[in-house]
């Protein structure tokens, strides 16, 4: 790829890229409007421009490429090809950078901009270039072609900027794909790659660390294992654990302790190479794969524990201090005070070769090493040296006799699961490397190699040493070289001793009088050893080096835990010093809890918690395996392939049961902190979204599960009502949402649906942007609802869309649920023709259809400022959810209904621009979060109707829901009544149930009502037939339904046929003088209906009753609105409900 040559004179660059020099150029953008800088490379059509024809559009290049001298090509002459190549990202404080020379004024930046049909062109030379209207990117040649469609680049990829490079944003698909005059969508991350706080925090540090020291997989990870897995047992106490169990049941121990270790090596392996590892260890692995709630309640307690295990191994170190001194009797006061004593000062040491930086901390380590290397060696060495004045301390060499009598266990107040218990401690520490994984160079890499070989070195030593001590060492031995055998005693000594002639048989029955052997004497080691004291050097050094790593792992694990703000009031923590981001206050806190656990000096209760620690971080990382790899998620592919997830699963249960073998009250300790931190962190619900397997799993049950749904056939018993309720923006009819939601809640499905027409063209973005922002409304909302917009020519055919196509399977709707039609009297007729539509297109679809009415209406998206005066959960931290006024005060329908004026802007979260007011919205945002901006008080009207809108949100009071169940619609009728009194906001109300008989019969038609109700297992309070619904209605209420349909009849009678016609096919809502004749009886019924519901349910909390049908077709819009009208009119709020007539009901088991 060409390198930019030098900037020519500005005249010289107008010849070139502007042949009509006559021409003016547009402006173009500034340097912090465009996406890209860009260079334009010149090149001769002779010469090989495309001889390298991918020119990835995303590599920058450095500044200090040799320029390529194009004066040999003559501008004016052959065709000239220009080439685009991103530098790096517009910024402004980029622009004047070497890696962007200014060009000459006039070409800021490439400023000029050739549209993609005069790239395309090549006629005689000529380009004709002209600024793009439509895109803030530049043309790039790719392949060869000029295009912005980028070739495949890591950058593209990256979350942050910071650790491995910079992140570049790829051409969006509205870039690509938009028509070049459609205004261009907001830049923003592609693949909603916005970054978290905790990501941009870990940008910003990692972009300010200049000189960061890290260290590869020897000095990182196998270095610290080693120390850390190789603690005080190896010498003190592994000869006597030989002792009691036998050289083959130690064998067996280190065995069952090396496969537990080596499985969780596996799981680390396979979750630190699944991507990028950032600091934090064993809480980043553990919460990245299954979520906070697990990794935050295991980040606290590893912390901790590593803290606490400072504390135990420089008590380990300190004892032996002390040891030391007394055996030369230098004990300063007593033995419990040195070792405080002692301690402190060596706490104190270690904090400042800590707080010195991660590369001092590196060397000690490293030196520490040495020593127990050289220690170990040591002790091998003096196996091989057979000496006379050891034997009567128990070593003779190696001897086959020896090996074989230690083979078998010699247990003397322990067990096998008791040795067991004292040694796996020593074979924890396999997650000291993964714990400073932030510090390390390349973690995918580190972690694996270092820990499996730390756990393969560490294990072999562990079995060189019970093999060789119990082959070299007898188990009992007095220390008296006089103890040696008589030849007539010869004869019966059956000890390994006695064939070198000692006869150590006392010890049998005097074992206090025995101080030596392997069981008795923990120091047998340094005895058999070269030289003794090299031994102590090693277990001061096994000590130290494993406080030192817990003192540098706790801080860190701590510090991740409180950057991903887990538990608020520890952000103090999260804050990093220096070029290496160290965690100083996280240091001090440790040091305080380490040193408190030093003071105590008795931490023989607190080791088992420690392990069992340890150990439940060991579980859930192999746990984490399992389920990554049972959620099948395709983001779960591991670069190491050595793991299998049931093998995870045997591991992860092997720690749990080793945790109980260990100590069970502290295991059970163990369990039930980690599960009260779990529960209080899923209680707070932190807002961080890490693509868990808890994600992943959840998403394959589901799917599995409405899979296996859809192949069972429906039944009367499992029916649950599936509601499409027509909300439009679910905040704007509070009412409707509520009540809904409260029958069905845990019971059935619940989808918001919302249709937005208008003349504009449909911003497909907008949708799924506000179908994001509005499911995150439900789910701060407590509700358990779907939000599902849709884009639709009119309001009939989204409803149609949503009726076929809303859901998944089985989990479908099959009811439909709207607000009554309030405002059906004031504007355009035909809003009530869609309207109705879309209930005979509910039933046509063998839906349910549900309305609902209240008398202040349901739509408060007017209001001004009710963010504030609606319920608590309005206000409860959605910043992005604003609440807007449609300046048409619009009818308190469902958003299906039409309106003359911008339906589908009505209650519209944000300010939209449409083609015909060229960018003024008919919808303005009210809620601004300014305190100062004024808010205009309230009239009553929509005061009573923000009351109203609330009420459904409180409990119901002792009253009753009265259910007129006239016609047997399936039981629907019923069944939503009985499921709201299950609720505790409804528990208090008692069912009446109202149905319509005959005077003669009253008392058998209650009998059959109760005996139905009984046999339902529906409880009811009272039941009252209505023998008088076919009385005829007042009078005056006749001539008031009269003077409410006078606007809307045909009057057929009073025109001629053909213009009677025509007027009916241009208005089919209008009611035919034939048609009111038809259904005076029906229209009679919903007066008279009316009259009894203000008879006998005007104090109920809620009216559930059976909608009215009309025929298609038959019965014109405006006589069907008109009966609705009449039937509900000023009364409680009412149900009318209306099933598919498919029972929901049944009495049999």
């Amino acid at each position: 790829m060409s390198a930019p040559s030098p900037t020519p004179p500005a005249s010289a660059e107008c010849d070139f890229l502007a042949p009509d020099a006559g021409v003016p150029r547009p402006l173009g953008p500034t340097p912090s409007q465009s996406r890209f800088q860009v260079d334009i490379v010149t090149e001769a059509a002779g010469a090989s421009g495309d001889k390298s024809p991918i020119s990835d559009a995303s590599t920058a290049v450095p500044p200090g490429d040799k320029a390529t001298d194009g004066s040999g090509a003559d501008p004016g002459g052959e065709e000239a090809k220009g080439r685009f190549r991103v530098v790096n990202f517009a910024d402004p404080s980029a622009a004047g950078s070497p890696a962007s020379p200014e060009p000459a004024d006039g070409l800021q930046n490439g400023d000029t901009v050739m549209s993609e049909s005069s790239l395309h062109s090549s006629t005689g030379g000529q380009h004709h270039y002209h600024y793009d209207t439509h895109t803030n990117t530049y043309y790039l040649r790719t392949f060869g072609h000029n295009t912005i469609d980028a070739v495949p680049n890591i950058d593209f990829y990256r979350q942050t900027a910071a650790p491995l490079g910079e992140k570049l944003i790829r051409p969006t698909l509205s870039e690509l794909h938009d028509e070049l005059d459609k205004e261009p969508f907001e830049d923003g991350f592609a693949n909603g790659d916005e970054l978290s706080p905790a990501e941009e925090a870990a940008a910003k540090e990692a972009a300010e660390s200049k000189g960061v020291v890290k260290f590869g997989w020897v000095k990182g990870v196998l270095v610290r294992c080693m120390l850390n897995i190789w603690g005080v047992m190896l010498f003190i106490r592994m000869s006597w654990i030989v002792g009691q169990a036998g050289i083959g049941l130690s064998c067996l121990i280190v065995g069952m302790a090396t496969v537990v270790t080596t499985i969780t090596g596996l799981s680390t392996s396979a979750i630190a190479t699944n991507g990028f590892v950032r600091g934090g260890g064993a809480y980043y692995l553990i919460s990245r794969s299954l979520g906070p709630e697990f990794g935050g309640s295991i980040g606290l307690i590893f912390a901790f524990a590593n803290a606490v295990a400072v504390a135990m191994y420089v008590v380990g170190f300190a004892e032996t201090v002390v040891e030391l001194l007394a055996g030369v009797d230098a004990i300063m006061t007593d033995e419990i005070n040195d070792v405080r004593i002692i301690g402190t000062i060596t706490v104190i040491l270690l904090l400042g070769i800590s707080v010195a930086g991660m590369e001092w901390e590196a060397k000690a380590q490293i030196f520490l090493l040495i020593v127990l290397i050289a220690a170990i060696i040591n002790y091998f060495i003096g196996t091989f040296i057979p000496i006379k004045s050891k034997e009567p301390f128990g070593y003779f060499g190696y001897d086959s006799t020896i090996m074989w009598e230690n083979m078998g266990p010699d247990f003397r107040d322990e067990t096998f699961f008791s040795m067991f218990a004292i040694f796996f401690p020593a074979a924890t520490g396999i997650l000291a490397g993964a714990n400073i994984s932030g510090d390390l160079a390349d973690p995918q890499l580190a972690i694996p190699r270092g820990t499996l070989l730390a756990i393969v070195i560490t294990g072999i030593v562990y079995l060189g040493v019970a093999i060789s001590t119990g082959s070299c060492i007898v188990r009992d031995a007095s220390g008296n070289a006089n103890d040696t055998l008589s030849s007539e005693f010869m004869t019966n000594c059956t000890d390994a001793a006695c064939k070198f002639g000692f006869d150590f048989s006392s010890c049998k029955n005097d074992a206090a009088g025995c101080k030596f052997g392997l069981i008795n004497d923990f120091q047998v080691m340094s005895m058999v050893s070269g030289f003794g004291p090299i031994i102590s050097a090693g277990i001061f050094s096994a000590t130290l080096s494993s406080a030192l790593a817990s003192l540098v792992s706790a801080p860190k694990v701590f510090q991740a835990l409180c950057k991903d703000n887990i538990y608020p009031g520890l952000g103090m923590f999260a804050k990093g010093y220096g070029k290496n981001n160290e965690p100083l206050k996280g240091y001090i806190l440790t040091f305080i809890i380490a040193l408190a656990f030093i003071l105590i000096a008795q931490l023989n209760i607190i080791a088992p918690i420690i392990s069992n620690f340890f150990l439940a971080s060991y579980a859930l990382i192999n746990f984490s395996v399992f389920h990554a790899s049972l959620a099948n998620s395709p983001g779960w592919r591991p670069s190491f392939k050595y793991y299998n997830m049931w093998v995870s699963l045997a591991g992860a249960v092997l720690c749990c049961v080793v945790m109980f073998v260990i100590n069970w009250w502290a295991a059970l300790l163990t369990n039930v902190i980690v599960l009260g931190l779990f529960i209080y962190v899923s209680y707070k619900k932190p807002d961080v979204n890490w693509g868990s397997s808890t994600q992943a799993l959840t998403y394959h049950q589901a799917l599995t599960h409405t899979l296996h749904l859809s192949g069972v056939e429906d039944h009367v018993k499992n029916f649950r009502p599936q509601c499409l309720v027509m909300t439009g923006y679910p905040n704007s009819r509070p009412a409707l949402l509520d009540l809904v939601y409260s029958f069905t809640k845990n019971v059935g499905l619940m989808i918001c649906g919302h249709i937005r027409t208008g003349y504009r063209r449909p911003n497909f973005k907008d949708l799924a942007n506000d179908q994001a922002r509005y499911q995150r409304w439900l789910l701060k909302n407590e509700t358990k609802a779907f939000y599902t917009p849709v884009f639709a020519e009119d309001m009939r055919q989204g409803a149609q869309y949503l009726l076929q196509a809303a859901g998944l399977g089985r989990l479908k709707p099959n009811m439909l649920v709207m607000g009554f039609k309030n405002d059906w009297r004031d504007g355009d007729m035909m809003n009530v023709e869609t309207y109705i539509s879309m209930i005979h297109d509910a039933f046509d679809f063998q839906f349910g259809a549900v309305i609902l009415r209240l008398k202040e209406g349901l739509d408060v998206s007017h209001i001004q400022g009710q963010d504030e005066l609606l319920s608590s959960q309005e206000k409860s931290g959605m910043k992005d959810v604003i609440v807007s006024i449609d300046t048409s005060k619009d009818s308190d329908v469902d958003s299906s209904k039409p309106s003359s004026k911008a339906t589908s802007l009505q209650n519209s979260p944000a300010p939209q621009k449409d083609e015909e007011d060229d960018g003024k919205a008919p919808t303005r945002p009210l809620l601004k979060k300014d305190k100062r901006s004024p808010t205009m008080p309230l009239n009553v009207s929509d005061q009573r109707l923000l009351a109203a809108s609330q009420q459904f949100q409180q409990k119901q009071g002792k009253g009753t829901v009265d259910v007129w169940w006239l016609f047997d619609d399936g039981g629907l009728t019923l069944l939503i009544p009985y499921l709201l009194t299950n609720k505790k906001r409804w528990k208090d109300c008692k069912i009446r149930v109202f149905i319509g008989g005959k005077i003669n019969r009253i008392d058998h038609d209650r009998r059959a009502m109760a005996t139905l109700l009984s046999k339902f297992r529906i409880d009811f309070s009272d039941i009252t037939v209505l023998g008088d619904i076919n009385t005829k209605p007042k009078k005056e209420h006749v001539t008031a339904f009269e003077e409410l349909v006078e606007p809307y009849r045909l009057k057929e009678d009073d025109m001629e046929q053909e213009a009677a016609e025509r007027l009916k096919d241009s208005e089919p809502w209008r009611i035919t003088d034939n048609e009111l004749e038809l259904y005076r009886a029906k229209t009679n019924r919903q007066i008279r209906l009316n009259e009894l519901l203000q008879e006998h349910s005007s104090t109920a909390n809620l009216i559930v009753m059976s909608m009215p049908l009309a025929r298609k077709g038959a019965v014109s819009s405006a006589l069907y609105m008109a009966w609705l009208e009449v039937l509900s009119k000023d009364l409680p709020p009412i149900l009318l409900v209306r099933g598919n007539h498919q029972s929901v009901l049944t009495f049999y088991s």
